[in-house]
């Protein structure tokens, strides 16, 4: 897999996306990972790429002409186009499934100030998506979450697949059972007894129970998917 970053802060991404699981698949050419900084299409000396809004208002926008040519520098017949934006559909581990497994090439442009241009969203980008809930500083951030999501999916990236499979989200809406290992004594207590049995068929069944208990107390709206928008 081809991955662009189109960001303001490609330094920013510099750590995440070159250390543990991601920086070996990239060592192993399972995934490339490049960022385009947008000031370097600017014109003017001081390599503007943002501009005060029609109609007024606080803050700036990212001219669409600076980010229409970083896109076509990175561009390919089969780049799949991704706004990060907090007015994007909120990133799930489905979300992350799909991309790494329906697409070759993804370019991910970071937002900032207040956003991008809406006719660039209205013919740009193939999807638009969300970490949260909440606003960051900039879209950089949430990009190497979305791409680290992701490239962890991709085949030999991890040591073994079934470290993937078994994880919160990865088969059901569930949150992942308690973990626990040596010593066996921790602050007055110890595993329960299930674990250290043997019986693969209780252990098992105690781990879908913690799922679904665990889930129910922490995260409920995932119970009711149908309530979501």
């Amino acid at each position: 897999m081809r991955v662009d970053l189109i960001t303001l802060f490609p330094d920013i991404c510099a750590g995440p996306l070159s250390e543990s699981i991601l920086g070996r698949a990239q060592a192993r050419d399972i995934v490339r990972i490049h960022c385009t900084d947008p000031r370097q299409f600017a014109t003017d000396r001081h390599r503007t790429v943002d501009d005060t809004p029609y109609g007024g208002g606080a803050g700036m926008v990212l001219k669409a002409d600076i980010i229409q040519q970083a896109i076509a520098s990175v561009s390919s017949p089969e780049a799949h186009v991704i706004l990060l934006t907090p007015q994007g559909q909120r990133f799930t581990q489905r979300h992350a499934e799909r991309l790494a497994r329906s697409h070759r090439h993804l370019i991910l442009v970071c937002g900032h100030y207040e956003g991008v241009d809406e006719r660039l969203r209205q013919t740009l980008f193939d999807e638009e998506i969300s970490i949260g809930d909440y606003v960051l500083t900039n879209g950089t951030i949430a990009a190497a979450v979305v791409v680290d999501a992701i490239v962890r999916l991709l085949p030999g990236a991890l040591g073994t697949e079934a470290s993937a499979e078994d994880e919160t989200f990865a088969q059901e809406n569930l949150l992942e059972y308690p973990q626990y290992t040596r010593p066996a004594r921790l602050a007055g207590m110890e595993p329960p007894a299930v674990l250290l049995a043997g019986n693969h068929q209780s252990i098992q069944r105690w781990r879908q129970e913690q799922k679904w208990i665990r889930t129910a107390s922490r995260r409920p709206d995932l119970l009711r998917p149908e309530l979501e928008t």
